[in-house]
């Protein structure tokens, strides 16, 4: 009997070690009471089966990475008012965090301290100075009769990616700082961006110079995904994971405004938790063929212009942590030396999954790659290379007669045949004349 329990109790253990596993989240916070105020947005990380451990920003005690492994597999950093994080823990640790694969969820407000801003500069992202906010006299929610701070963006000032932001419908609540991107940092994705009337700024200082942030180059959400695939999010706005922006009706200022009973805050911040915490929008390879075609098995080396079976099993994983076949239409395959020879889309079999393509090697012979490089908004970073060598034609696989040759195959034997009959003739003709004068 007592064998049973502790075999059911190992069980379990392992059976929750497995559910947990990549959902282990570290959440750094001002204070307790983010942890109220913001409940609904924890208990749907909670019940989507993370395993969060909620930690003052500020505790000595804290740690992120303990003698070179990560001790999470995912930070939320809910407290954008800390000066100094507790512990270990350093902004070069974050950044060695991301490094190392983590994600990270980022979220600020107005006052924002030196470590956020920091973090974000290390990703190509700009928060506005401390004590600013975003402010839009023209698209700001029934609510805010003051300094029009409580803003209402539209669904169609969101990034077209359904894997980011998944399906909006309603208006969403924001209030908080702005940012601007760094534009020569090509993995920096602006999520959600500010109406062209908005500007960031003090909100009870008279304007007197150019803000940081004006119109539609306001950042109000971003993103990165690292060439490692993890994945970071800042948000201006703290607010916009509250219960009371999650809960709140939202109403456009204006004579001919719809009114929502709910905003679409709560399905902007799930989808955007989603996709950070790579719960979506995951890629991965699987098997790899390649032989010539009307074969099975690869040779030890082709032969140029042989005809040649490529195949890639593409797969997604979906939320509810399950592998399934990709079912893209525009992955393509390129065939490389140094610069791609050969560049073809691929065909999915929607049976088995595999993406493939039958062509001829090109008339050049080395190393080359079958190579996939896939980069799609939304998606991880998806990469596939297989080396094989091509070799030139051995001396008895060419062709003894070349179609292409045969007029230098007929200048050759005229001229053979012209030489005969010259020698013929020239003979001849000196014989005549030799007996004509005998």
């Amino acid at each position: 009997m007592k064998h049973c329990i502790y075999h059911f109790l190992f069980l379990a253990f392992v059976t929750k070690a497995l559910s947990s596993q990549g959902k282990k989240t570290l959440v750094l916070l001002d204070n307790s009471d983010v942890k109220t105020t913001h409940s609904i947005y924890f208990k749907s990380l909670a019940d989507r089966g993370f395993d969060l451990t909620f930690k003052s920003a500020d505790d000595a005690s804290l740690e992120l990475i303990k003698y070179g492994v990560h001790l999470y597999d995912n930070l939320i950093i809910f407290s954008p008012s800390v000066e100094d994080f507790g512990g270990g823990v350093k902004v070069s640790t974050v950044t060695d965090f991301i490094d190392g694969g983590g994600n990270v969820l980022v979220a600020a407000d107005s006052s924002i301290g030196d470590p956020i801003r920091e973090l974000g500069a290390e990703c190509g992202v700009e928060f506005d100075e401390e004590q600013t906010i975003v402010i839009d006299h023209h698209n700001f929610d029934v609510s805010d009769r003051g300094s029009h701070t409580k803003l209402v963006i539209e669904p169609k000032n969101l990034i077209k990616s359904e894997n980011i932001v998944g399906k909006p419908t309603k208006p969403i609540l924001y209030k908080g700082v702005g940012m601007v991107l760094d534009n020569e940092n090509p993995l920096i994705l602006s999520i959600m961006k500010g109406s062209p009337t908005c500007y960031s700024f003090f909100p009870e200082s008279k304007i007197d110079q150019y803000p940081l942030a004006v119109g539609s180059s306001t950042v109000l959400v971003a993103g990165l995904q690292a060439r490692n695939n993890a994945r970071i999010l800042f948000s201006g706005s703290l607010a916009m994971f509250s219960d009371d922006f999650l809960t709140s009706g939202v109403q456009k200022d204006s004579t001919d405004s719809k009114a929502y009973e709910k905003a679409g805050n709560e399905d902007l911040v799930n989808a955007m938790s989603r996709w950070v915490f790579q719960e979506v929008g995951v890629l991965r390879t699987g098997k790899v063929t390649h032989h010539k075609v009307g074969e099975t098995e690869p040779p030890e080396a082709y032969t140029i212009t042989d005809m040649v079976h490529y195949s890639i099993v593409i797969e997604e994983r979906t939320a509810d942590d399950k592998w399934i076949p990709y079912m893209g239409n525009d992955v393509q395959m390129e065939f490389v030396r140094i610069d791609p020879f050969v560049r073809l889309p691929l065909t999915l079999n929607k049976s088995t999954g595999a993406f493939s393509i039958d062509f001829e090697l090109p008339d050049v012979y080395g190393v080359f790659q079958f190579k996939i490089d896939y980069t799609r908004l939304g998606y991880t970073f998806l990469t596939s290379a297989t080396q094989v060598s091509v070799r030139p034609l051995q001396h008895t696989q060419y062709e003894r007669f070349i179609s292409s040759a045969y007029p230098y195959y007929a200048s050759a034997f005229s001229m053979m045949f012209g030489v005969f009959v010259f020698t013929l003739v020239f003979l001849y003709h000196r014989s005549d004349k030799k007996s004509k004068a005998e």
